[in-house]
């Protein structure tokens, strides 16, 4: 860390027990100005030990000495348009229907930057957003809409490193740094002029894998890509080689997801080892681009009027549960890093309380001092780690001692609904009955391999009560189930007489070409079959060779 930044920590920290509590809106006390940093794929482990025991991560450290860090932060939905649908909006996915990357919020959606914007805060965003429908590649559009179709077709490259030899190479993902870079312009050049607060927003891509043109056509994202600079960040003797169930135990859903994004193969433990490396080495510098705004933010004199939030839409398995990507309930996928500091905000306080993506919206207008509505999903962070709260109603209401996670996307053939409370992790799928559900006890089985549902039934049936009574996923599972069909019965006429050609060279492309007429009549199948929730898991099954 800078000399000049240490330096100045205990200046901060003395003026921090003296600053206002957010959202005071008294004669003669301004609001505070708001910053939120948002990367892709960011596992919320490394936040806390013994996870950031593998990477040097100056600037979350910082923020963990000096602010609040909540250890049970997750997303409401493990894929990036609906996870971040949750952030902008405060609201469950089944509520916004943001069922894939392709669905997501309309264009015109009200969310929390709008009414900050409406009650005098100077608002700017820049970077990442992904919030809204009509985004993201056909292919990955088409594999959601089919993901109920019995057949199984790998949709990514094998994930893979590749390696900058160059020390001195600290700008590797570049259009993240010039959206940094633009962000820190636009502090210097109309933050620090503001007359009134404002409000900030930056989106970062790493550490989402890198793009795979080795792949061939419509390649996906597998490819985990640094340089020797972030390398050398990375303790590599505290890196952890996780462990696997054999193909024939995994969870169906799991070997969908698994042979999907094609890590079904043999992977050498040298192999694990350096994806999970170079995924830790992208974590440093996306760490580091969070520092440039903290630094900026210190030397325009800033920072002590400036709440920062630092958070990720999702995680990133890299190869735990031999997958990699996201789209899974385990920690690794779900768990999400959520950190503040600032104005109000109390430093060197770890959160043990349940957290998620939907608490952004209501503790965004906390911070403003403006009345957070009581239809929201989400809860103010600000009770959790503020001296104090002026909406009265967050005093009000009681945060449930659970999250809701939820995902409808590709890589997985059935809707997934998570249920984290306590010790447990309940994952439902489909409509409850046709999949077999998965309970873990993380306080014995912190690496999820054993699936404690038959063992424990009365906390099973339970948790499942409690899910039904927080969303009735059957019914959500038939809607998505319909919204799939339709969807891709509009696509299939849109592209017309040259369907056939279009769906053989989308990311599936190796396998499909193998047997076309095979996969198309799968398709056919599928969307003459009855229009309620559909079952394939029998059919799959026979076809998987484990």
């Amino acid at each position: 860390m800078p000399a000049t930044l240490l330096m100045w920590v205990s200046v901060v920290a003395a003026s921090a027990l003296a600053a206002p509590a957010p959202g005071t809106q008294a004669q003669g006390l301004q609001v505070p100005n708001v910053v939120l940093v948002a990367s892709d794929s960011f596992d919320g482990r490394l936040t806390f030990q013994p996870g950031s025991q593998v990477v040097k991560l100056p600037f979350i450290n910082f923020m963990k000495a000096h602010g609040t860090t909540f250890l049970n932060a997750y997303t409401n939905s493990p894929i990036c348009c609906p996870s971040r649908a949750a952030m902008w909006s405060g609201l469950f996915s089944h509520l916004t229907e943001s069922w894939n990357n392709f669905k997501g919020l309309d264009p015109n959606y009200t969310t929390w930057m709008d009414v900050m914007e409406e009650h005098g805060y100077q608002t700017q965003k820049f970077g990442k957003l992904d919030y809204t429908s009509g985004h993201h590649s056909i292919s990955n559009r088409v594999e959601a809409w089919t993901r109920d179709v019995a057949f199984l077709l790998r949709q990514e490259g094998r994930p893979t490193v590749t390696l900058i030899p160059d020390k001195n190479r600290r700008r590797v993902m570049g259009k993240d740094w010039l959206t940094t870079d633009t962000a820190v312009d636009w502090l210097r050049q109309e933050a620090v002029n503001c007359t009134k607060p404002f409000v900030l927003y930056l989106g970062l891509n790493l550490p989402h894998p890198y793009p795979s043109p080795s792949s061939g056509e419509n390649f996906g994202a597998s490819t985990f890509h640094t340089s020797l600079y972030w390398l050398e960040k990375v303790a590599h003797d505290a890196i952890k080689i996780p462990k696997w169930l054999t193909l024939s135990e995994m969870h169906p859903v799991d070997y969908y997801s698994s042979y999907t994004k094609n890590c079904t193969g043999k992977f050498t433990e040298e192999e694990i080892k350096n994806i999970r490396a170079f995924y830790y080495a992208m974590c440093a510098e996306t760490d580091a681009m969070l520092g440039e705004i903290i630094l900026a933010l210190h030397k325009l004199d800033l920072l002590q009027k400036t709440i920062v939030i630092y958070t990720s839409d999702h995680g990133e398995m890299a190869m735990e549960h031999r997958q990699f990507y996201k789209m899974s309930m385990y920690e690794a996928s779900a768990h999400v890093p959520l950190l503040m500091m600032g104005p109000g905000i109390k430093a060197n306080l770890q959160v043990p309380n349940f957290v998620s993506l939907v608490d952004i919206y209501p503790t965004m207008l906390d911070i403003a001092g403006i009345a957070v509505p009581q239809t929201l999903s989400g809860y103010s962070l600000l009770t959790l780690s503020s001296e104090a709260s002026t909406s009265e109603q967050t005093f009000q209401t009681h945060r449930p001692p659970w999250i809701l996670s939820e995902f409808h996307g590709c890589n997985a053939n059935a809707s997934t609904y998570m249920l984290r409370t306590d010790r447990w992790k309940y994952i439902a799928y489909s409509d409850g009955v046709s999949v077999q559900p998965q309970l873990f006890d993380l306080s014995s089985d912190p690496d999820e391999l054993t699936n404690v549902a038959t063992d424990f039934p009365e906390i099973t049936r339970s948790l499942d009560q409690k899910l039904r009574s927080v969303v009735n996923y059957s019914k959500v599972t038939a809607s998505v189930h319909q919204y799939n069909r339709e969807q891709f019965m509009l696509w299939k006429q849109s592209v017309g007489q040259n369907y056939s050609n279009v769906i053989a060279h989308l990311r599936w492309h190796q396998d499909w070409q193998k047997e076309p007429r095979k996969y198309e009549k799968a398709i056919e199948q599928w969307l003459t079959a009855d229009s309620g929730a559909v079952d394939c898991w029998g059919t799959l099954c026979e076809g998987w060779n484990f």
